[in-house]
Protein backbone atom coordinates (compact mmCIF):
# COMPACT_ATOMS: atom_id res chain seq x y z
CA UNK A 1 0.00 0.00 0.00
CA UNK A 2 1.32 3.40 -0.66
CA UNK A 3 -0.76 6.70 0.42
CA UNK A 4 0.39 10.04 -0.81
CA UNK A 5 -1.16 13.54 -0.33
CA UNK A 6 -0.48 15.46 -3.35
CA UNK A 7 3.51 14.96 -4.11
CA UNK A 8 4.40 14.15 -0.46
CA UNK A 9 4.00 10.63 -0.40
CA UNK A 10 3.15 9.75 3.62
CA UNK A 11 4.11 5.39 3.44
CA UNK A 12 5.12 2.94 0.64
CA UNK A 13 6.00 -0.12 0.53
CA UNK A 14 3.67 -1.32 3.44
CA UNK A 15 2.09 -4.71 3.84
CA UNK A 16 0.55 -5.85 6.69
CA UNK A 17 -2.43 -8.09 8.06
CA UNK A 18 -4.38 -7.60 11.39
CA UNK A 19 -6.32 -11.26 12.93
CA UNK A 20 -8.08 -11.90 16.08
CA UNK A 21 -6.67 -10.93 19.09
CA UNK A 22 -3.80 -8.38 17.53
CA UNK A 23 -4.13 -5.19 19.58
CA UNK A 24 -2.11 -2.53 17.52
CA UNK A 25 -0.47 0.64 18.31
CA UNK A 26 0.03 3.02 15.46
CA UNK A 27 1.93 5.49 16.40
CA UNK A 28 4.56 8.34 14.67
CA UNK A 29 4.42 12.09 14.79
CA UNK A 30 1.68 14.21 14.12
CA UNK A 31 1.14 14.70 10.34
CA UNK A 32 2.79 11.41 9.33
CA UNK A 33 -0.34 10.17 7.94
CA UNK A 34 -1.87 7.90 11.23
CA UNK A 35 -4.89 9.22 10.59
CA UNK A 36 -5.12 9.27 6.61
CA UNK A 37 -4.27 5.49 7.56
CA UNK A 38 -6.86 4.54 9.29
CA UNK A 39 -9.41 6.39 7.45
CA UNK A 40 -8.20 3.92 4.44
CA UNK A 41 -8.05 0.99 6.07
CA UNK A 42 -11.86 2.41 7.78
CA UNK A 43 -12.41 2.55 3.57
CA UNK A 44 -13.44 6.41 3.89
CA UNK A 45 -10.80 6.83 1.45
CA UNK A 46 -8.23 5.05 -0.87
CA UNK A 47 -4.61 4.22 -1.29
CA UNK A 48 -2.78 6.31 -3.85
CA UNK A 49 -1.33 2.87 -4.81
CA UNK A 50 -2.46 -0.83 -3.22
CA UNK A 51 -5.48 -2.37 -2.14
CA UNK A 52 -6.85 -2.98 1.63
CA UNK A 53 -9.04 -6.03 1.61
CA UNK A 54 -11.50 -6.19 4.14
CA UNK A 55 -13.29 -8.89 5.90
CA UNK A 56 -15.79 -8.66 8.70
CA UNK A 57 -17.59 -6.19 10.58
CA UNK A 58 -15.21 -2.72 11.71
CA UNK A 59 -15.96 -0.11 14.56
CA UNK A 60 -14.37 2.85 13.19
CA UNK A 61 -13.89 6.15 15.81
CA UNK A 62 -12.71 9.04 13.54
CA UNK A 63 -11.22 12.04 15.69
CA UNK A 64 -13.93 14.16 14.80
CA UNK A 65 -17.02 12.32 15.06
CA UNK A 66 -20.35 13.81 13.37
CA UNK A 67 -22.00 10.40 12.38
CA UNK A 68 -25.48 9.95 13.16
CA UNK A 69 -28.91 11.91 13.14
CA UNK A 70 -28.59 15.09 15.09
CA UNK A 71 -32.34 14.46 15.87
CA UNK A 72 -31.49 11.00 16.81
CA UNK A 73 -31.26 9.99 20.76
CA UNK A 74 -27.80 9.10 22.12
CA UNK A 75 -29.11 5.58 23.80
CA UNK A 76 -30.84 4.93 19.93
CA UNK A 77 -27.26 6.08 18.57
CA UNK A 78 -25.73 3.04 21.02
CA UNK A 79 -28.82 0.11 20.27
CA UNK A 80 -28.23 0.67 16.30
CA UNK A 81 -25.28 -0.65 16.62
CA UNK A 82 -27.35 -3.86 17.12
CA UNK A 83 -30.10 -3.04 15.48
CA UNK A 84 -31.85 -2.37 18.32
CA UNK A 85 -31.95 1.40 18.72
CA UNK A 86 -35.11 1.74 16.19
CA UNK A 87 -36.80 -1.23 17.30
CA UNK A 88 -36.83 0.10 20.86
CA UNK A 89 -38.35 3.55 20.08
CA UNK A 90 -41.32 1.70 17.10
CA UNK A 91 -42.01 -0.46 20.63
CA UNK A 92 -42.33 2.48 22.62
CA UNK A 93 -44.65 4.01 20.73
CA UNK A 94 -46.67 1.48 19.81
CA UNK A 95 -46.79 0.95 23.79
CA UNK A 96 -48.17 4.73 23.71
CA UNK A 97 -50.73 4.08 20.77
CA UNK A 98 -52.45 0.82 22.74
CA UNK A 99 -53.38 3.37 25.19
CA UNK A 100 -55.07 5.47 22.20
CA UNK A 101 -58.79 5.94 22.27
CA UNK A 102 -58.83 5.34 18.97
CA UNK A 103 -59.88 1.57 18.14
CA UNK A 104 -57.93 1.44 14.75
CA UNK A 105 -54.90 2.93 16.16
CA UNK A 106 -55.29 0.78 19.18
CA UNK A 107 -55.81 -2.54 17.15
CA UNK A 108 -52.50 -1.52 15.15
CA UNK A 109 -50.42 -1.13 18.28
CA UNK A 110 -51.78 -4.21 20.02
CA UNK A 111 -50.91 -6.32 16.34
CA UNK A 112 -47.51 -4.63 15.83
CA UNK A 113 -46.47 -4.68 19.11
CA UNK A 114 -45.56 -8.55 19.58
CA UNK A 115 -43.85 -8.88 16.09
CA UNK A 116 -41.54 -5.74 17.12
CA UNK A 117 -41.54 -7.68 20.61
CA UNK A 118 -39.75 -10.79 18.99
CA UNK A 119 -37.28 -8.99 16.69
CA UNK A 120 -36.16 -7.34 19.97
CA UNK A 121 -35.54 -10.08 21.74
CA UNK A 122 -34.22 -11.96 18.59
CA UNK A 123 -31.35 -8.77 18.64
CA UNK A 124 -30.21 -9.64 22.59
CA UNK A 125 -33.08 -7.90 23.76
CA UNK A 126 -33.14 -6.52 27.55
CA UNK A 127 -29.70 -8.08 27.99
CA UNK A 128 -27.66 -6.29 24.95
CA UNK A 129 -29.94 -3.01 26.53
CA UNK A 130 -28.40 -3.39 29.79
CA UNK A 131 -25.05 -4.16 28.30
CA UNK A 132 -25.07 -0.93 26.46
CA UNK A 133 -26.41 1.17 29.15
CA UNK A 134 -23.58 -0.34 31.33
CA UNK A 135 -20.80 0.55 28.39
CA UNK A 136 -22.44 4.45 28.33
CA UNK A 137 -22.11 4.68 31.85
CA UNK A 138 -18.57 3.12 32.39
CA UNK A 139 -17.70 6.05 29.60
CA UNK A 140 -19.61 8.82 31.64
CA UNK A 141 -22.54 8.83 29.67
CA UNK A 142 -25.43 9.59 32.28
CA UNK A 143 -28.82 8.40 32.13
CA UNK A 144 -30.06 11.86 31.24
CA UNK A 145 -27.48 11.96 28.25
CA UNK A 146 -28.97 9.02 26.45
CA UNK A 147 -32.50 10.95 26.32
CA UNK A 148 -31.04 13.85 24.99
CA UNK A 149 -31.18 14.20 20.99
CA UNK A 150 -27.18 14.33 19.52
CA UNK A 151 -27.10 17.86 18.38
CA UNK A 152 -27.57 18.68 22.00
CA UNK A 153 -24.81 17.45 23.36
CA UNK A 154 -20.94 19.25 24.05
CA UNK A 155 -18.74 17.44 21.26
CA UNK A 156 -16.88 15.54 24.30
CA UNK A 157 -20.07 14.44 24.55
CA UNK A 158 -20.79 13.75 21.16
CA UNK A 159 -17.56 11.34 21.02
CA UNK A 160 -18.33 9.34 23.96
CA UNK A 161 -21.56 8.16 22.49
CA UNK A 162 -19.48 7.61 19.19
CA UNK A 163 -16.84 5.36 21.23
CA UNK A 164 -19.83 3.43 23.20
CA UNK A 165 -21.65 2.73 19.73
CA UNK A 166 -18.46 1.38 18.56
CA UNK A 167 -17.85 -0.88 21.55
CA UNK A 168 -21.44 -2.29 21.93
CA UNK A 169 -21.03 -2.97 17.99
CA UNK A 170 -19.02 -6.15 18.90
CA UNK A 171 -17.22 -5.37 15.37
CA UNK A 172 -14.50 -8.04 14.78
CA UNK A 173 -11.81 -5.42 13.88
CA UNK A 174 -11.45 -1.84 15.91
CA UNK A 175 -9.93 1.57 14.35
CA UNK A 176 -9.65 4.06 17.18
CA UNK A 177 -8.72 7.16 16.57
CA UNK A 178 -7.75 8.74 19.97
CA UNK A 179 -10.10 6.94 22.22
CA UNK A 180 -9.19 8.91 25.42
CA UNK A 181 -9.82 12.11 24.21
CA UNK A 182 -12.53 13.80 26.83
CA UNK A 183 -12.55 10.90 28.95
CA UNK A 184 -10.87 11.10 32.41
CA UNK A 185 -8.69 9.14 34.55
CA UNK A 186 -11.52 6.67 35.35
CA UNK A 187 -12.34 6.62 32.37
CA UNK A 188 -9.75 5.46 30.36
CA UNK A 189 -8.25 2.72 33.04
CA UNK A 190 -12.23 1.26 32.56
CA UNK A 191 -11.86 1.42 28.53
CA UNK A 192 -8.13 0.01 28.93
CA UNK A 193 -9.68 -3.18 30.67
CA UNK A 194 -12.21 -3.35 28.06
CA UNK A 195 -9.35 -3.32 25.12
CA UNK A 196 -7.35 -5.96 26.83
CA UNK A 197 -10.14 -7.86 26.86
CA UNK A 198 -11.78 -7.20 23.65
CA UNK A 199 -11.23 -10.69 21.65
CA UNK A 200 -11.42 -9.07 17.93
CA UNK A 201 -8.53 -6.52 16.37
CA UNK A 202 -7.63 -3.71 17.48
CA UNK A 203 -5.86 -0.40 15.52
CA UNK A 204 -5.56 2.49 17.45
CA UNK A 205 -3.88 5.86 18.10
CA UNK A 206 -3.46 7.44 21.30
CA UNK A 207 -0.97 10.26 23.23
CA UNK A 208 -1.88 8.39 26.53
CA UNK A 209 1.16 6.62 27.02
CA UNK A 210 -0.15 4.85 29.93
CA UNK A 211 -3.43 3.22 27.47
CA UNK A 212 -1.27 2.27 24.80
CA UNK A 213 1.47 0.68 27.46
CA UNK A 214 -1.56 -1.46 28.97
CA UNK A 215 -2.63 -2.40 25.45
CA UNK A 216 -0.86 -3.03 22.94
CA UNK A 217 0.72 -6.29 21.73
CA UNK A 218 1.93 -4.83 18.57
CA UNK A 219 3.60 -1.74 17.65
CA UNK A 220 3.19 0.04 14.12
CA UNK A 221 5.39 2.96 13.97
CA UNK A 222 5.23 5.32 10.93
CA UNK A 223 8.46 6.71 10.50
CA UNK A 224 7.56 10.13 8.23
CA UNK A 225 11.36 10.18 7.10
CA UNK A 226 11.71 6.92 6.08
CA UNK A 227 7.77 7.02 4.82
CA UNK A 228 7.81 3.57 5.88
CA UNK A 229 5.73 1.51 8.82
CA UNK A 230 8.32 -0.73 11.22
CA UNK A 231 6.39 -3.34 12.40
CA UNK A 232 7.19 -4.88 15.75
CA UNK A 233 5.96 -7.93 16.99
CA UNK A 234 5.82 -7.22 20.90
CA UNK A 235 4.73 -4.91 23.99
CA UNK A 236 5.13 -0.94 24.29
CA UNK A 237 8.67 -1.20 26.31
CA UNK A 238 10.10 -3.75 24.26
CA UNK A 239 8.81 -1.56 21.19
CA UNK A 240 10.87 1.46 22.82
CA UNK A 241 14.22 -0.73 23.46
CA UNK A 242 14.18 -2.22 19.94
CA UNK A 243 13.21 0.94 18.35
CA UNK A 244 16.30 2.55 19.96
CA UNK A 245 18.75 -0.59 18.96
CA UNK A 246 17.17 -0.32 15.57
CA UNK A 247 18.14 3.57 15.56
CA UNK A 248 21.60 3.18 16.37
CA UNK A 249 22.28 0.09 14.26
CA UNK A 250 21.03 2.23 11.15
CA UNK A 251 23.40 4.89 12.54
CA UNK A 252 26.42 3.10 12.91
CA UNK A 253 25.70 1.19 9.17
CA UNK A 254 25.51 4.45 7.59
CA UNK A 255 28.78 5.79 9.20
CA UNK A 256 30.78 3.21 8.49
CA UNK A 257 29.53 3.11 5.19
CA UNK A 258 29.74 6.79 4.55
CA UNK A 259 33.39 6.26 5.70
CA UNK A 260 34.44 3.46 3.12
CA UNK A 261 32.55 5.42 0.30
CA UNK A 262 34.75 8.16 1.23
CA UNK A 263 38.39 6.54 1.35
CA UNK A 264 37.18 4.85 -1.83
CA UNK A 265 35.85 8.63 -3.67
CA UNK A 266 39.89 9.96 -2.35
CA UNK A 267 41.62 7.44 -4.31
CA UNK A 268 39.33 7.58 -6.91
CA UNK A 269 40.25 11.33 -7.23
CA UNK A 270 43.83 10.48 -6.76
CA UNK A 271 43.50 7.56 -9.61
CA UNK A 272 41.47 9.71 -11.83
CA UNK A 273 44.18 12.32 -12.24
CA UNK A 274 46.41 9.62 -14.61
CA UNK A 275 44.98 8.86 -17.82
CA UNK A 276 46.43 5.10 -17.53
CA UNK A 277 44.20 4.51 -13.91
CA UNK A 278 40.69 6.59 -15.18
CA UNK A 279 39.06 3.49 -15.16
CA UNK A 280 40.28 2.17 -11.76
CA UNK A 281 38.82 5.50 -10.46
CA UNK A 282 35.59 5.17 -11.99
CA UNK A 283 35.06 1.55 -10.60
CA UNK A 284 36.11 3.02 -7.47
CA UNK A 285 32.98 5.48 -7.41
CA UNK A 286 30.51 3.02 -8.41
CA UNK A 287 31.46 0.83 -5.58
CA UNK A 288 31.02 4.00 -3.19
CA UNK A 289 27.80 4.87 -4.93
CA UNK A 290 26.71 1.16 -4.22
CA UNK A 291 27.80 1.03 -0.52
CA UNK A 292 25.43 4.09 -0.05
CA UNK A 293 22.68 2.84 -2.29
CA UNK A 294 20.05 1.04 -0.49
CA UNK A 295 21.19 1.95 3.02
CA UNK A 296 18.25 2.76 5.61
CA UNK A 297 18.03 6.54 6.07
CA UNK A 298 18.79 7.43 9.66
CA UNK A 299 15.56 9.17 11.60
CA UNK A 300 15.90 12.61 11.93
CA UNK A 301 14.81 14.64 14.73
CA UNK A 302 11.05 15.00 15.27
CA UNK A 303 10.42 18.39 14.24
CA UNK A 304 8.92 20.85 16.66
CA UNK A 305 6.10 23.64 16.18
CA UNK A 306 7.70 26.91 16.80
CA UNK A 307 4.99 29.48 18.54
CA UNK A 308 5.34 32.55 19.47
CA UNK A 309 2.19 34.94 20.15
CA UNK A 310 2.86 38.43 19.11
CA UNK A 311 1.76 41.31 21.14
CA UNK A 312 -2.18 41.75 21.73
CA UNK A 313 -3.95 44.29 19.54
CA UNK A 314 -4.05 47.30 22.59
CA UNK A 315 -6.84 47.39 24.30
CA UNK A 316 -8.93 48.91 27.52
CA UNK A 317 -8.47 47.74 31.32
CA UNK A 318 -11.21 45.21 30.73
CA UNK A 319 -12.16 44.38 26.53
CA UNK A 320 -15.10 41.95 27.82
CA UNK A 321 -17.47 41.70 30.39
CA UNK A 322 -20.91 39.33 30.47
CA UNK A 323 -23.98 39.95 32.41
CA UNK A 324 -26.70 37.39 33.48
CA UNK A 325 -25.76 35.06 31.23
CA UNK A 326 -27.79 32.02 30.87
CA UNK A 327 -28.63 29.15 28.33
CA UNK A 328 -31.14 26.18 28.09
CA UNK A 329 -31.70 23.58 25.23
CA UNK A 330 -35.60 22.89 25.66
CA UNK A 331 -36.22 21.84 29.55
CA UNK A 332 -32.35 21.36 30.28
CA UNK A 333 -30.55 24.45 31.95
CA UNK A 334 -27.21 24.44 31.03
CA UNK A 335 -26.22 27.37 33.19
CA UNK A 336 -27.60 30.60 34.61
CA UNK A 337 -27.12 34.11 35.46
CA UNK A 338 -23.61 34.10 34.60
CA UNK A 339 -21.51 37.26 35.07
CA UNK A 340 -17.78 37.82 34.65
CA UNK A 341 -15.39 40.55 33.70
CA UNK A 342 -12.27 39.60 31.50
CA UNK A 343 -9.53 42.24 32.27
CA UNK A 344 -6.69 43.02 30.20
CA UNK A 345 -4.08 39.74 29.98
CA UNK A 346 -5.88 37.84 33.23
CA UNK A 347 -5.76 34.21 32.83
CA UNK A 348 -9.36 32.26 33.93
CA UNK A 349 -9.94 29.04 33.97
CA UNK A 350 -13.36 27.82 33.35
CA UNK A 351 -14.24 23.95 35.21
CA UNK A 352 -17.32 22.48 35.83
CA UNK A 353 -18.85 18.42 35.41
CA UNK A 354 -19.04 17.40 31.73
CA UNK A 355 -22.20 19.03 29.84
CA UNK A 356 -22.21 21.90 32.49
CA UNK A 357 -22.20 24.08 29.76
CA UNK A 358 -18.23 25.08 29.71
CA UNK A 359 -17.83 24.97 25.47
CA UNK A 360 -21.48 26.16 25.41
CA UNK A 361 -19.97 29.70 27.54
CA UNK A 362 -17.29 29.70 25.46
CA UNK A 363 -19.28 30.29 22.41
CA UNK A 364 -21.53 32.64 23.70
CA UNK A 365 -18.25 34.63 24.27
CA UNK A 366 -16.99 34.13 20.96
CA UNK A 367 -20.29 35.48 19.71
CA UNK A 368 -21.00 31.70 18.05
CA UNK A 369 -23.81 31.02 19.99
CA UNK A 370 -26.93 33.73 21.27
CA UNK A 371 -27.66 33.24 25.44
CA UNK A 372 -31.45 33.15 26.40
CA UNK A 373 -30.49 35.95 28.82
CA UNK A 374 -28.53 38.17 29.28
CA UNK A 375 -25.82 40.35 26.81
CA UNK A 376 -22.12 40.66 26.33
CA UNK A 377 -20.11 43.96 26.45
CA UNK A 378 -17.14 44.50 25.03
CA UNK A 379 -14.97 46.73 26.39
CA UNK A 380 -12.69 49.10 24.07
CA UNK A 381 -10.42 47.37 21.32
CA UNK A 382 -11.74 44.21 22.15
CA UNK A 383 -9.96 41.49 19.35
CA UNK A 384 -11.26 37.81 20.15
CA UNK A 385 -9.53 34.73 19.56
CA UNK A 386 -11.62 31.66 19.57
CA UNK A 387 -10.60 27.73 19.58
CA UNK A 388 -13.19 25.60 19.24
CA UNK A 389 -12.69 21.73 20.60
CA UNK A 390 -13.93 20.41 17.33
CA UNK A 391 -12.07 22.66 15.09
CA UNK A 392 -15.51 24.06 13.75
CA UNK A 393 -13.43 27.59 13.12
CA UNK A 394 -11.70 25.72 10.41
CA UNK A 395 -13.84 25.86 7.24
CA UNK A 396 -12.72 22.09 5.70
CA UNK A 397 -13.45 22.63 1.79
CA UNK A 398 -10.66 25.29 2.11
CA UNK A 399 -6.45 24.77 1.80
CA UNK A 400 -4.46 25.06 5.06
CA UNK A 401 -2.91 28.57 3.06
CA UNK A 402 -6.44 29.62 2.43
CA UNK A 403 -7.80 29.10 5.96
CA UNK A 404 -4.83 31.59 6.81
CA UNK A 405 -5.36 33.74 4.49
CA UNK A 406 -9.33 34.22 5.59
CA UNK A 407 -7.86 34.93 8.85
CA UNK A 408 -5.22 37.32 8.23
CA UNK A 409 -6.22 38.63 5.09
CA UNK A 410 -3.44 41.62 5.26
CA UNK A 411 -0.41 38.57 5.28
CA UNK A 412 1.33 38.20 2.02
CA UNK A 413 1.28 34.77 0.58
CA UNK A 414 5.22 34.98 1.54
CA UNK A 415 4.61 35.90 5.19
CA UNK A 416 1.42 33.08 5.59
CA UNK A 417 3.53 30.28 4.42
CA UNK A 418 6.39 31.69 6.71
CA UNK A 419 3.98 31.25 9.57
CA UNK A 420 2.51 28.26 8.17
CA UNK A 421 6.15 26.22 8.46
CA UNK A 422 6.70 28.04 11.72
CA UNK A 423 3.90 25.31 12.42
CA UNK A 424 5.49 22.64 10.17
CA UNK A 425 3.29 23.14 7.42
CA UNK A 426 5.31 23.42 4.32
CA UNK A 427 6.04 22.93 0.90
CA UNK A 428 3.02 21.41 -0.88
CA UNK A 429 1.17 20.59 3.10
CA UNK A 430 0.07 23.89 2.70
CA UNK A 431 -2.37 23.19 -0.48
CA UNK A 432 -4.05 20.22 1.53
CA UNK A 433 -7.76 20.66 2.51
CA UNK A 434 -8.17 21.30 6.06
CA UNK A 435 -10.61 18.51 5.85
CA UNK A 436 -7.96 15.59 5.51
CA UNK A 437 -5.84 16.82 8.32
CA UNK A 438 -5.57 14.91 10.98
CA UNK A 439 -6.34 16.05 14.53
CA UNK A 440 -3.23 17.23 15.90
CA UNK A 441 -2.51 18.86 12.14
CA UNK A 442 -5.99 20.82 12.60
CA UNK A 443 -5.18 21.63 16.33
CA UNK A 444 -1.72 23.57 14.51
CA UNK A 445 -3.64 25.23 12.15
CA UNK A 446 -6.46 26.52 14.42
CA UNK A 447 -3.68 28.04 16.76
CA UNK A 448 -1.98 29.12 13.50
CA UNK A 449 -5.06 31.11 13.21
CA UNK A 450 -5.05 33.01 16.25
CA UNK A 451 -1.57 34.01 16.37
CA UNK A 452 -1.74 36.20 13.28
CA UNK A 453 -5.19 37.31 14.50
CA UNK A 454 -3.56 40.09 17.07
CA UNK A 455 -5.88 39.23 19.86
CA UNK A 456 -6.11 40.02 23.06
CA UNK A 457 -8.27 37.68 24.57
CA UNK A 458 -7.89 33.74 23.80
CA UNK A 459 -10.61 31.64 24.46
CA UNK A 460 -9.88 27.89 23.96
CA UNK A 461 -11.31 24.72 24.35
CA UNK A 462 -9.36 21.99 24.63
CA UNK A 463 -6.24 23.05 22.75
CA UNK A 464 -4.03 20.25 23.86
CA UNK A 465 -6.23 17.07 22.57
CA UNK A 466 -4.62 15.18 19.57
CA UNK A 467 -1.26 16.66 20.28
CA UNK A 468 1.93 14.94 20.22
CA UNK A 469 4.06 15.93 23.90
CA UNK A 470 6.70 17.44 22.27
CA UNK A 471 3.81 20.22 20.18
CA UNK A 472 2.07 20.38 23.37
CA UNK A 473 4.63 22.05 25.40
CA UNK A 474 5.47 24.22 23.34
CA UNK A 475 1.79 25.36 23.01
CA UNK A 476 2.16 25.54 26.32
CA UNK A 477 5.24 27.55 26.62
CA UNK A 478 3.63 29.61 23.80
CA UNK A 479 0.80 30.46 26.09
CA UNK A 480 2.15 30.78 29.32
CA UNK A 481 4.05 34.39 27.77
CA UNK A 482 1.12 35.58 25.89
CA UNK A 483 0.34 38.84 27.39
CA UNK A 484 -3.06 39.16 26.18
CA UNK A 485 -6.44 37.61 28.45
CA UNK A 486 -6.70 33.66 28.35
CA UNK A 487 -9.87 32.00 29.22
CA UNK A 488 -9.19 28.26 28.97
CA UNK A 489 -11.68 25.24 29.07
CA UNK A 490 -9.06 21.84 29.64
CA UNK A 491 -9.15 18.82 31.28
CA UNK A 492 -5.29 18.44 31.15
CA UNK A 493 -4.37 19.19 34.49
CA UNK A 494 -0.78 20.40 33.82
CA UNK A 495 -2.12 22.61 30.56
CA UNK A 496 -4.05 24.77 33.07
CA UNK A 497 -1.22 24.60 35.85
CA UNK A 498 0.95 25.86 32.68
CA UNK A 499 -1.33 28.79 32.31
CA UNK A 500 -0.94 30.08 36.26
CA UNK A 501 -4.34 31.27 35.70
CA UNK A 502 -5.71 34.13 38.84
CA UNK A 503 -9.33 33.11 38.35
CA UNK A 504 -11.17 30.46 38.19
CA UNK A 505 -15.14 29.93 36.94
CA UNK A 506 -17.38 27.32 38.02
CA UNK A 507 -20.70 27.07 35.75
CA UNK A 508 -23.77 26.34 35.92
CA UNK A 509 -23.99 29.53 38.55
CA UNK A 510 -21.01 31.42 37.82
CA UNK A 511 -19.15 31.35 40.37
CA UNK A 512 -15.53 33.25 40.80
CA UNK A 513 -13.43 32.16 43.05
CA UNK A 514 -9.26 32.71 43.20
CA UNK A 515 -7.28 30.45 41.61
CA UNK A 516 -5.52 27.64 44.53
CA UNK A 517 -3.87 24.09 44.15
CA UNK A 518 -6.88 22.44 45.51
CA UNK A 519 -8.70 22.83 42.22
CA UNK A 520 -6.11 20.73 40.32
CA UNK A 521 -8.08 17.68 41.54
CA UNK A 522 -11.13 19.18 40.58
CA UNK A 523 -10.17 19.30 36.88
CA UNK A 524 -9.73 15.57 36.52
CA UNK A 525 -12.81 15.11 38.81
CA UNK A 526 -14.98 17.30 37.06
CA UNK A 527 -14.85 14.75 33.91
CA UNK A 528 -15.77 11.85 35.56
CA UNK A 529 -19.39 12.45 35.95
CA UNK A 530 -21.84 14.59 33.68
CA UNK A 531 -24.13 17.11 35.02
CA UNK A 532 -26.57 15.93 37.14
CA UNK A 533 -25.76 16.86 40.33
CA UNK A 534 -27.03 14.47 42.38
CA UNK A 535 -25.02 11.67 40.94
CA UNK A 536 -21.56 13.87 41.37
CA UNK A 537 -21.60 14.84 45.32
CA UNK A 538 -17.53 14.29 45.27
CA UNK A 539 -17.49 16.92 43.03
CA UNK A 540 -19.18 19.77 44.95
CA UNK A 541 -17.70 17.97 48.06
CA UNK A 542 -14.60 18.74 47.17
CA UNK A 543 -15.26 22.53 46.29
CA UNK A 544 -16.73 23.15 49.93
CA UNK A 545 -13.33 21.37 51.02
CA UNK A 546 -11.20 23.74 49.49
CA UNK A 547 -13.12 26.53 50.58
CA UNK A 548 -12.39 25.49 54.11
CA UNK A 549 -9.36 24.53 54.26
CA UNK A 550 -8.02 27.06 51.82
CA UNK A 551 -9.50 29.87 52.59
CA UNK A 552 -11.52 30.01 49.16
CA UNK A 553 -13.40 33.55 49.06
CA UNK A 554 -16.59 31.57 48.08
CA UNK A 555 -17.75 28.41 48.40
CA UNK A 556 -19.73 26.40 45.62
CA UNK A 557 -22.11 24.68 47.84
CA UNK A 558 -25.47 22.76 46.65
CA UNK A 559 -28.02 21.26 49.16
CA UNK A 560 -29.41 17.51 50.16
CA UNK A 561 -26.58 16.48 48.03
CA UNK A 562 -26.53 12.46 48.70
CA UNK A 563 -23.21 11.73 51.69
CA UNK A 564 -20.52 9.75 50.10
CA UNK A 565 -18.23 8.09 51.95
CA UNK A 566 -14.99 7.36 49.79
CA UNK A 567 -15.66 9.25 46.79
CA UNK A 568 -12.83 11.94 47.20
Amino acid sequence: MQISIGARTLMSDVNFRVQKGDKIGLVGRNGAGKTTMTKILAGEGQPTDGKVIRSGSIGYLPQDPRAGDPEQLAMTRILNARGLGDIVERLNQASIDMASDDPIVHEAAMNKYPRLQAQFEAAGGYSAEAEAASIASNLGIEQRMLSQPLKTLSGGQRRRVELATILFSGAETMLLDEPANHLDVDRVVWLRGFLKNYQGGLIFISHDVELVESTVNKVFYLDAYRQVIDIYNMGWKQYLKQREQDEQRRKRERQIAEQKASVLQRQADRFGAKASKASSAQQMRKRAEKMLTGLEAVREQDRVAKIKFPDPAPCGKTPLMARDLSKSFGSLEIFTAVDLAIDKGSKVVVIGLNGGGKTTLLRILAGEETPDTGLLEPGHGLKIGYFAQEHETLDVNKTVLQNMQYSAPQLTDTDARKVLGSFLFTGDEVDKPAGVLSGGEKTRLALATLVVSGANVLLLDEPTNNLDPASREEILRALATFAGAVVLVSHDVGAVTALSPERVLIPPDGDEDHWSEGYEELIGLSGRYAFETRRAPSFFIALSWIAMNRNVDHAYRLENQEPVSNEI
